[in-house]
């Protein structure tokens, strides 16, 4: 391995991939990205580090373009971030979703394994494989039972993972990834819905924010802390797979409280509870515990919860407000 290494991330213009991406440029490596669309046009997230990233274009419908792509650039570290990201549309598109998940994840490590065997490879997992029984909170050797085809999807390329480190001797590890957020979430998550209609009401756009289950659960972290998990994966000395959450449950009424908080608004006038999409209630809360990862790799979070949701408010007022200005 040079100095400077090689490093391929899948997926680069998401949020994951463009946090990884400026933080492994400010290491001065070699960063190269996928994206699916055209690599000449714009990438607003990667606006930080667009001139020292090369782009190649990748749909993972393509089959074989991802192991051309790794014979082609010899990479020292690979990143594979690519993948549906929204859960609950996975069960109107299974055969696709099986495909750019499972399909992708298996022609990735056979390519590895056929041109870059040193490759140091981290994948990118879910919560989604425990499925909705496993105990809470869970842990690398908690039972997968996933409930979702997205969930099945990621289990196969989690066993894969561990099947080429044991098999094939590849330093391949597996990220297990409990919601993770930023002002670049897609705005169909509920994070960014909520921030986003807290700063629409701030600015008077809106007039309500409606909401299902305002009861549920989730282990929220900051994505910048994440992609540092993923990169302290690549350089440990041994593979091994890892939960990488923060550890705490925090309901979504907590999450709206404080985006409207950052906003400095009450939430009482504007919060309206439609129950169709309520949803039953869970039988365990997704929380991760994330000792392995403390223990292995010294790592852990570092941005707060109101830190967080206080930043992608503010991004939010940002946006919205420049939408107002006359041009």
């Amino acid at each position: 391995m040079s100095d400077t290494p090689r490093i391929l991330i899948t997926g680069i213009s998401g949020q994951d991939g463009s946090y990884l991406a400026e933080l492994l440029c400010a290491d001065a490596a070699d960063v190269h990205g996928t994206i699916r669309g055209p690599i000449d046009g714009e990438v607003p997230n990667l606006g930080a580090v667009r001139d020292q990233v090369e782009l190649h274009r990748l749909d993972l419908a393509e089959s074989g373009r991802l192991r051309a792509l790794i014979a082609e650039l010899q990479p020292d570290h690979i990143y594979h971030l690519a993948a549906p990201a929204f859960v609950p549309a996975a069960w109107d598109t299974l055969a696709e979703t099986v495909r750019a998940i499972a399909g992708s994840g298996a022609e990735l490590l056979e390519a590895v394994r056929e041109h870059c065997p040193e490759a140091r490879v981290v994948v990118a997992g879910s919560r989604e494989i425990f499925g909705s029984d496993a105990p809470s909170p869970q842990d690398e050797a908690s039972p997968c039972i996933p409930t979702s085809p997205y969930g099945v999807a990621k289990l196969a390329v989690h066993q894969l993972v561990s099947l080429a480190r044991r098999r094939d001797d590849l330093h391949a590890s597996s990220a297990i990834l409990y919601n993770h957020e930023s002002p670049r979430r897609a705005e169909a998550f509920v994070t960014r819905k909520v921030t986003r209609a807290a700063a629409a009401i701030k600015l008077g756009l809106a007039q309500e924010l409606v909401l299902g289950d305002i009861a549920a659960v989730r282990d929220w972290s900051a994505a910048r802390d994440i992609v540092r998990g993923l990169r302290a994966m690549a350089l440990a000395d041994e593979p091994d797979d890892y939960i990488l959450a923060s550890g705490s449950g925090r309901k979504v009424r907590e999450l709206v409280d404080t985006a409207f908080a950052a906003a400095g608004l009450d939430v009482a006038p504007y919060l309206r509870i439609d129950q169709r999409f309520v949803r039953p209630p869970e039988l365990s809360e997704p929380i991760g515990n994330p000792r392995r990862a403390a223990s292995a790799l010294g790592w852990s979070v570092e941005i707060g919860f109101e830190e967080m949701i206080d930043e992608m408010v503010q991004v939010d007022l940002e946006l919205l407000g420049a939408e107002l200005t006359p041009q």
